[in-house]
């Protein structure tokens, strides 16, 4: 797979409460990634990039919300996540980037 685009496809860690529970009772982490990637990429690139064996890819289709701004009508944008499970003995530390 071309290098680029692997550095393309993963776009944030996706930090919430939900997020740190299933990283710490399952070993997956939540990733915010383009949304026409597809498992096999997100697969690749985390490999990449973390250097770790990944055992399960899961991917969701976020729906945007749609909201209200004073007088007017708006919708925030869909986007897609992806649920990325670890092999035994691997992990991602993504907590010490929170302290910066």
């Amino acid at each position: 797979m071309n290098q680029a685009r692997l550095m393309k496809i993963l776009i944030a860690p996706h930090i919430s409460e939900k997020a740190l529970r299933v990283a710490d009772n399952y070993r997956q982490f939540v990733f915010k990634v383009v949304p026409d990637a597809t498992k096999l990429e997100i697969k690749e690139a985390v490999e990449f990039l973390f250097e770790v064996k990944v055992d399960e890819v899961r991917i969701a289709n976020v729906k945007g919300k749609r909201k209200t701004f004073g007088s007017r009508r708006g919708k925030r944008s869909n986007w897609k996540k992806a649920y990325v499970g670890l092999q035994e003995g691997f992990d991602i530390n993504f907590r010490g980037a929170e302290s910066l």
